[in-house]
């Protein structure tokens, strides 16, 4: 075991103290004259603190209070006894916001816990965690933390600022859970500046859409989907897209096994490939999404931002792909990763915007013109596209999956989606209806009209058990928000889970389809009637110089 580090220097002219800790921000100068600090540079630290300075606490919120340390003799302590309320008990401290605006920030501490109960949630338990409140949308990156008793362990994470952000904070505690646990050793490092240099220029001319339909319009579908369920859909439906999960990979134990994710990738491919033929015969083109990356399980600590095996696994998967699938005329196009997280990144690691440019090179370099679709960071919510910019290589189309608001669209999936919402209507302490939905996808057609691209919304939903059958009211003008816009759309999802089914009614305890057309179905039936269904002269694409 390494023994800790030394503190860092105080840095002039952009740092300060404050409670023993150190931040990014401007030092007080004499006279109206003094010049403005310099702006953020790779490796500046943001904030640090190792809790030793007789302040350590100032700054902090309540109720804060001092244990061992590593390697030393403080850290923060937080508490929750056994058999507490359900609650939380968080420390904060705010972050300065204006000098690390569009930057990613390298998270970084020490965690130790004693006897942490079982998470409620997959997001509850012990927080070292970073808010974002902004215009565009807030976000809860976090690092990823066990449960019961462990001893002092590394937490990394990374979180990208948007360009809008109006606060961010550093929260410490227990969310949901009781029990114990020390954080020392806090840092936080800017690793990559905001975006402000050589980006790509406004392509003019006609979007880049790697089809010559009018629109694409269809619906996402279970690897395990039967030949009757893609006649009905390519057929009777009339749907023209689907998007392909490559799906179900769940690692297991400590070991980190890509031998393993070759293995369950080859046996999904099968079954890809025997759908292939179906999907030409009923008209229908085929978005391939690898919705899952290669990495281990909780427990390996790796992942594809924090190995570099899994980074360079991923981009030969890629490769493999491109090869196997060159030519085939039914796939439309290959989506990267689904909902990419980078919440933790190694220092020495791509993050996933060059990621993304590292793996469609290596496609670009095997198959010039098939569509590349790429999402952004954030699990491809929209405000993702903030701090995104698009790739240097040619026909790209970039998606992004609307489920905004989640406390609407996922009420009743989880604990923490409870409450009942109707649509439009007053949900999470907001307004939403049409504008407000338009207001939520306004990054998109920010970065549409920016550089001239195309969107693919490659998953968009609203659970079926929404009161008031306002799960149809949601579709239907998201919907039509995506058809103003002139976005190719696929919903999600067709014959895969009950809750998201247009097939079934809106009673959550019924799981049979029923005997009649939903609205929800109707709705979508309406729409794909407008298709115009793949031809030969369909798929043959031209490259965008």
């Amino acid at each position: 075991m390494q023994l800790r580090p030394a503190r860092l220097a105080m840095m002039c002219s952009v740092m300060f103290a404050v409670g023993g800790c150190q931040q990014i921000g401007t030092v007080p100068q004499a006279g109206p004259a003094a010049a403005a600090a310099p702006g953020p540079r790779v490796g500046d630290v943001v904030f640090q603190t190792d809790f030793e300075a007789p302040e350590a606490l100032t700054g902090w919120s309540s109720p804060s209070q001092l244990g061992p340390g590593y390697q030393s003799a403080r850290s923060l302590f937080v508490e929750r006894p056994a058999g507490s309320s359900v609650g939380s008990t968080i420390v904060q401290m705010p972050l300065p916001v204006e000098k690390v605006r569009g930057c990613l920030l390298h998270f970084s501490g020490m965690v130790k816990a004693e006897n942490v109960s079982e998470k409620p949630a997959s997001w509850n338990g012990v927080k070292f965690m970073a808010p974002i409140v902004a215009p565009s949308g807030n976000a809860w990156p976090q690092g990823g933390i066990g449960v019961g008793t462990f001893d002092w362990q590394h937490v990394i994470f990374a979180v990208r600022v948007p360009d809008d952000v109006t606060s961010l904070s550093l929260y410490l505690g227990l969310e949901s859970v009781t029990g114990k646990v020390w954080f020392d050793d806090i840092k936080i490092t800017v690793r990559k500046l905001p975006l402000v240099a050589e980006l790509p220029k406004k392509h003019e001319g006609p979007l880049y859409k790697g089809h010559d339909l009018p629109r694409l319009r269809g619906a996402m579908v279970s690897p395990n989907i039967d030949e009757e369920s893609l006649r009905l859909f390519g057929k009777d439906w009339n749907a023209n897209v689907i998007r392909w999960q490559l799906v179900g990979w769940k690692p297991t134990g400590p070991t980190l096994d890509l031998a393993a994710y070759d293995a369950w990738l080859e046996d999904q491919l099968k079954k890809l490939d025997a759908a292939l033929p179906l999907c030409r015969k009923y008209g229908l083109l085929v978005v391939v999404d690898l919705h899952c990356a290669p990495g281990g399980s909780a427990e390996s600590g790796k992942g594809l931002f924090s190995d570099a095996a899994c980074q360079k696994k991923f981009v030969e998967v890629w490769q493999m792909m491109a090869r196997k699938y060159k030519g085939a005329p039914e796939i439309w196009g290959y989506d990267l990763l689904n909902e990419p997280n980078e919440s933790v990144v190694a220092e020495d690691l791509d993050d996933w915007q060059d990621l993304a440019e590292r793996t469609a090179r290596a496609v670009r370099a095997i198959e010039s013109d098939r569509a590349i679709i790429v999402e952004p960071a954030m699990g491809g919510n929209p405000y993702g596209l903030n701090g995104f910019h698009p790739l240097s290589v040619t026909n790209v189309v970039y998606s992004v999956h609307m489920y905004l608001p989640h406390a609407f669209s996922h009420q009743g999936v989880s604990g923490t989606w409870a409450k009942s919402y109707s649509y439009p209507g007053e949900i999470g302490g907001q307004h939403w209806d049409k504008a407000q939905l338009e207001a939520a996808l306004k990054p998109v057609t920010d970065f549409q009209e920016k550089y001239g691209v195309q969107f693919y919304i490659g998953e968009f939903s609203a659970i079926r058990w929404a009161p008031d059958n306002s799960a149809y009211r949601y579709l239907k003008d998201v919907i039509d928000i995506f058809e103003a816009h002139g976005w190719d759309w696929s919903y999600h999802a067709f014959r895969e889970w009950s809750g998201w089914s247009v097939e079934h009614g809106t009673d959550r305890d019924d799981t049979a389809r029923t005997a009649e057309p939903t609205d929800r179905q109707k709705l979508l039936l309406e729409w794909f009637a407008k298709n115009a269904k793949p031809s030969a002269a369909t798929t043959e694409r031209k490259a965008v110089p």
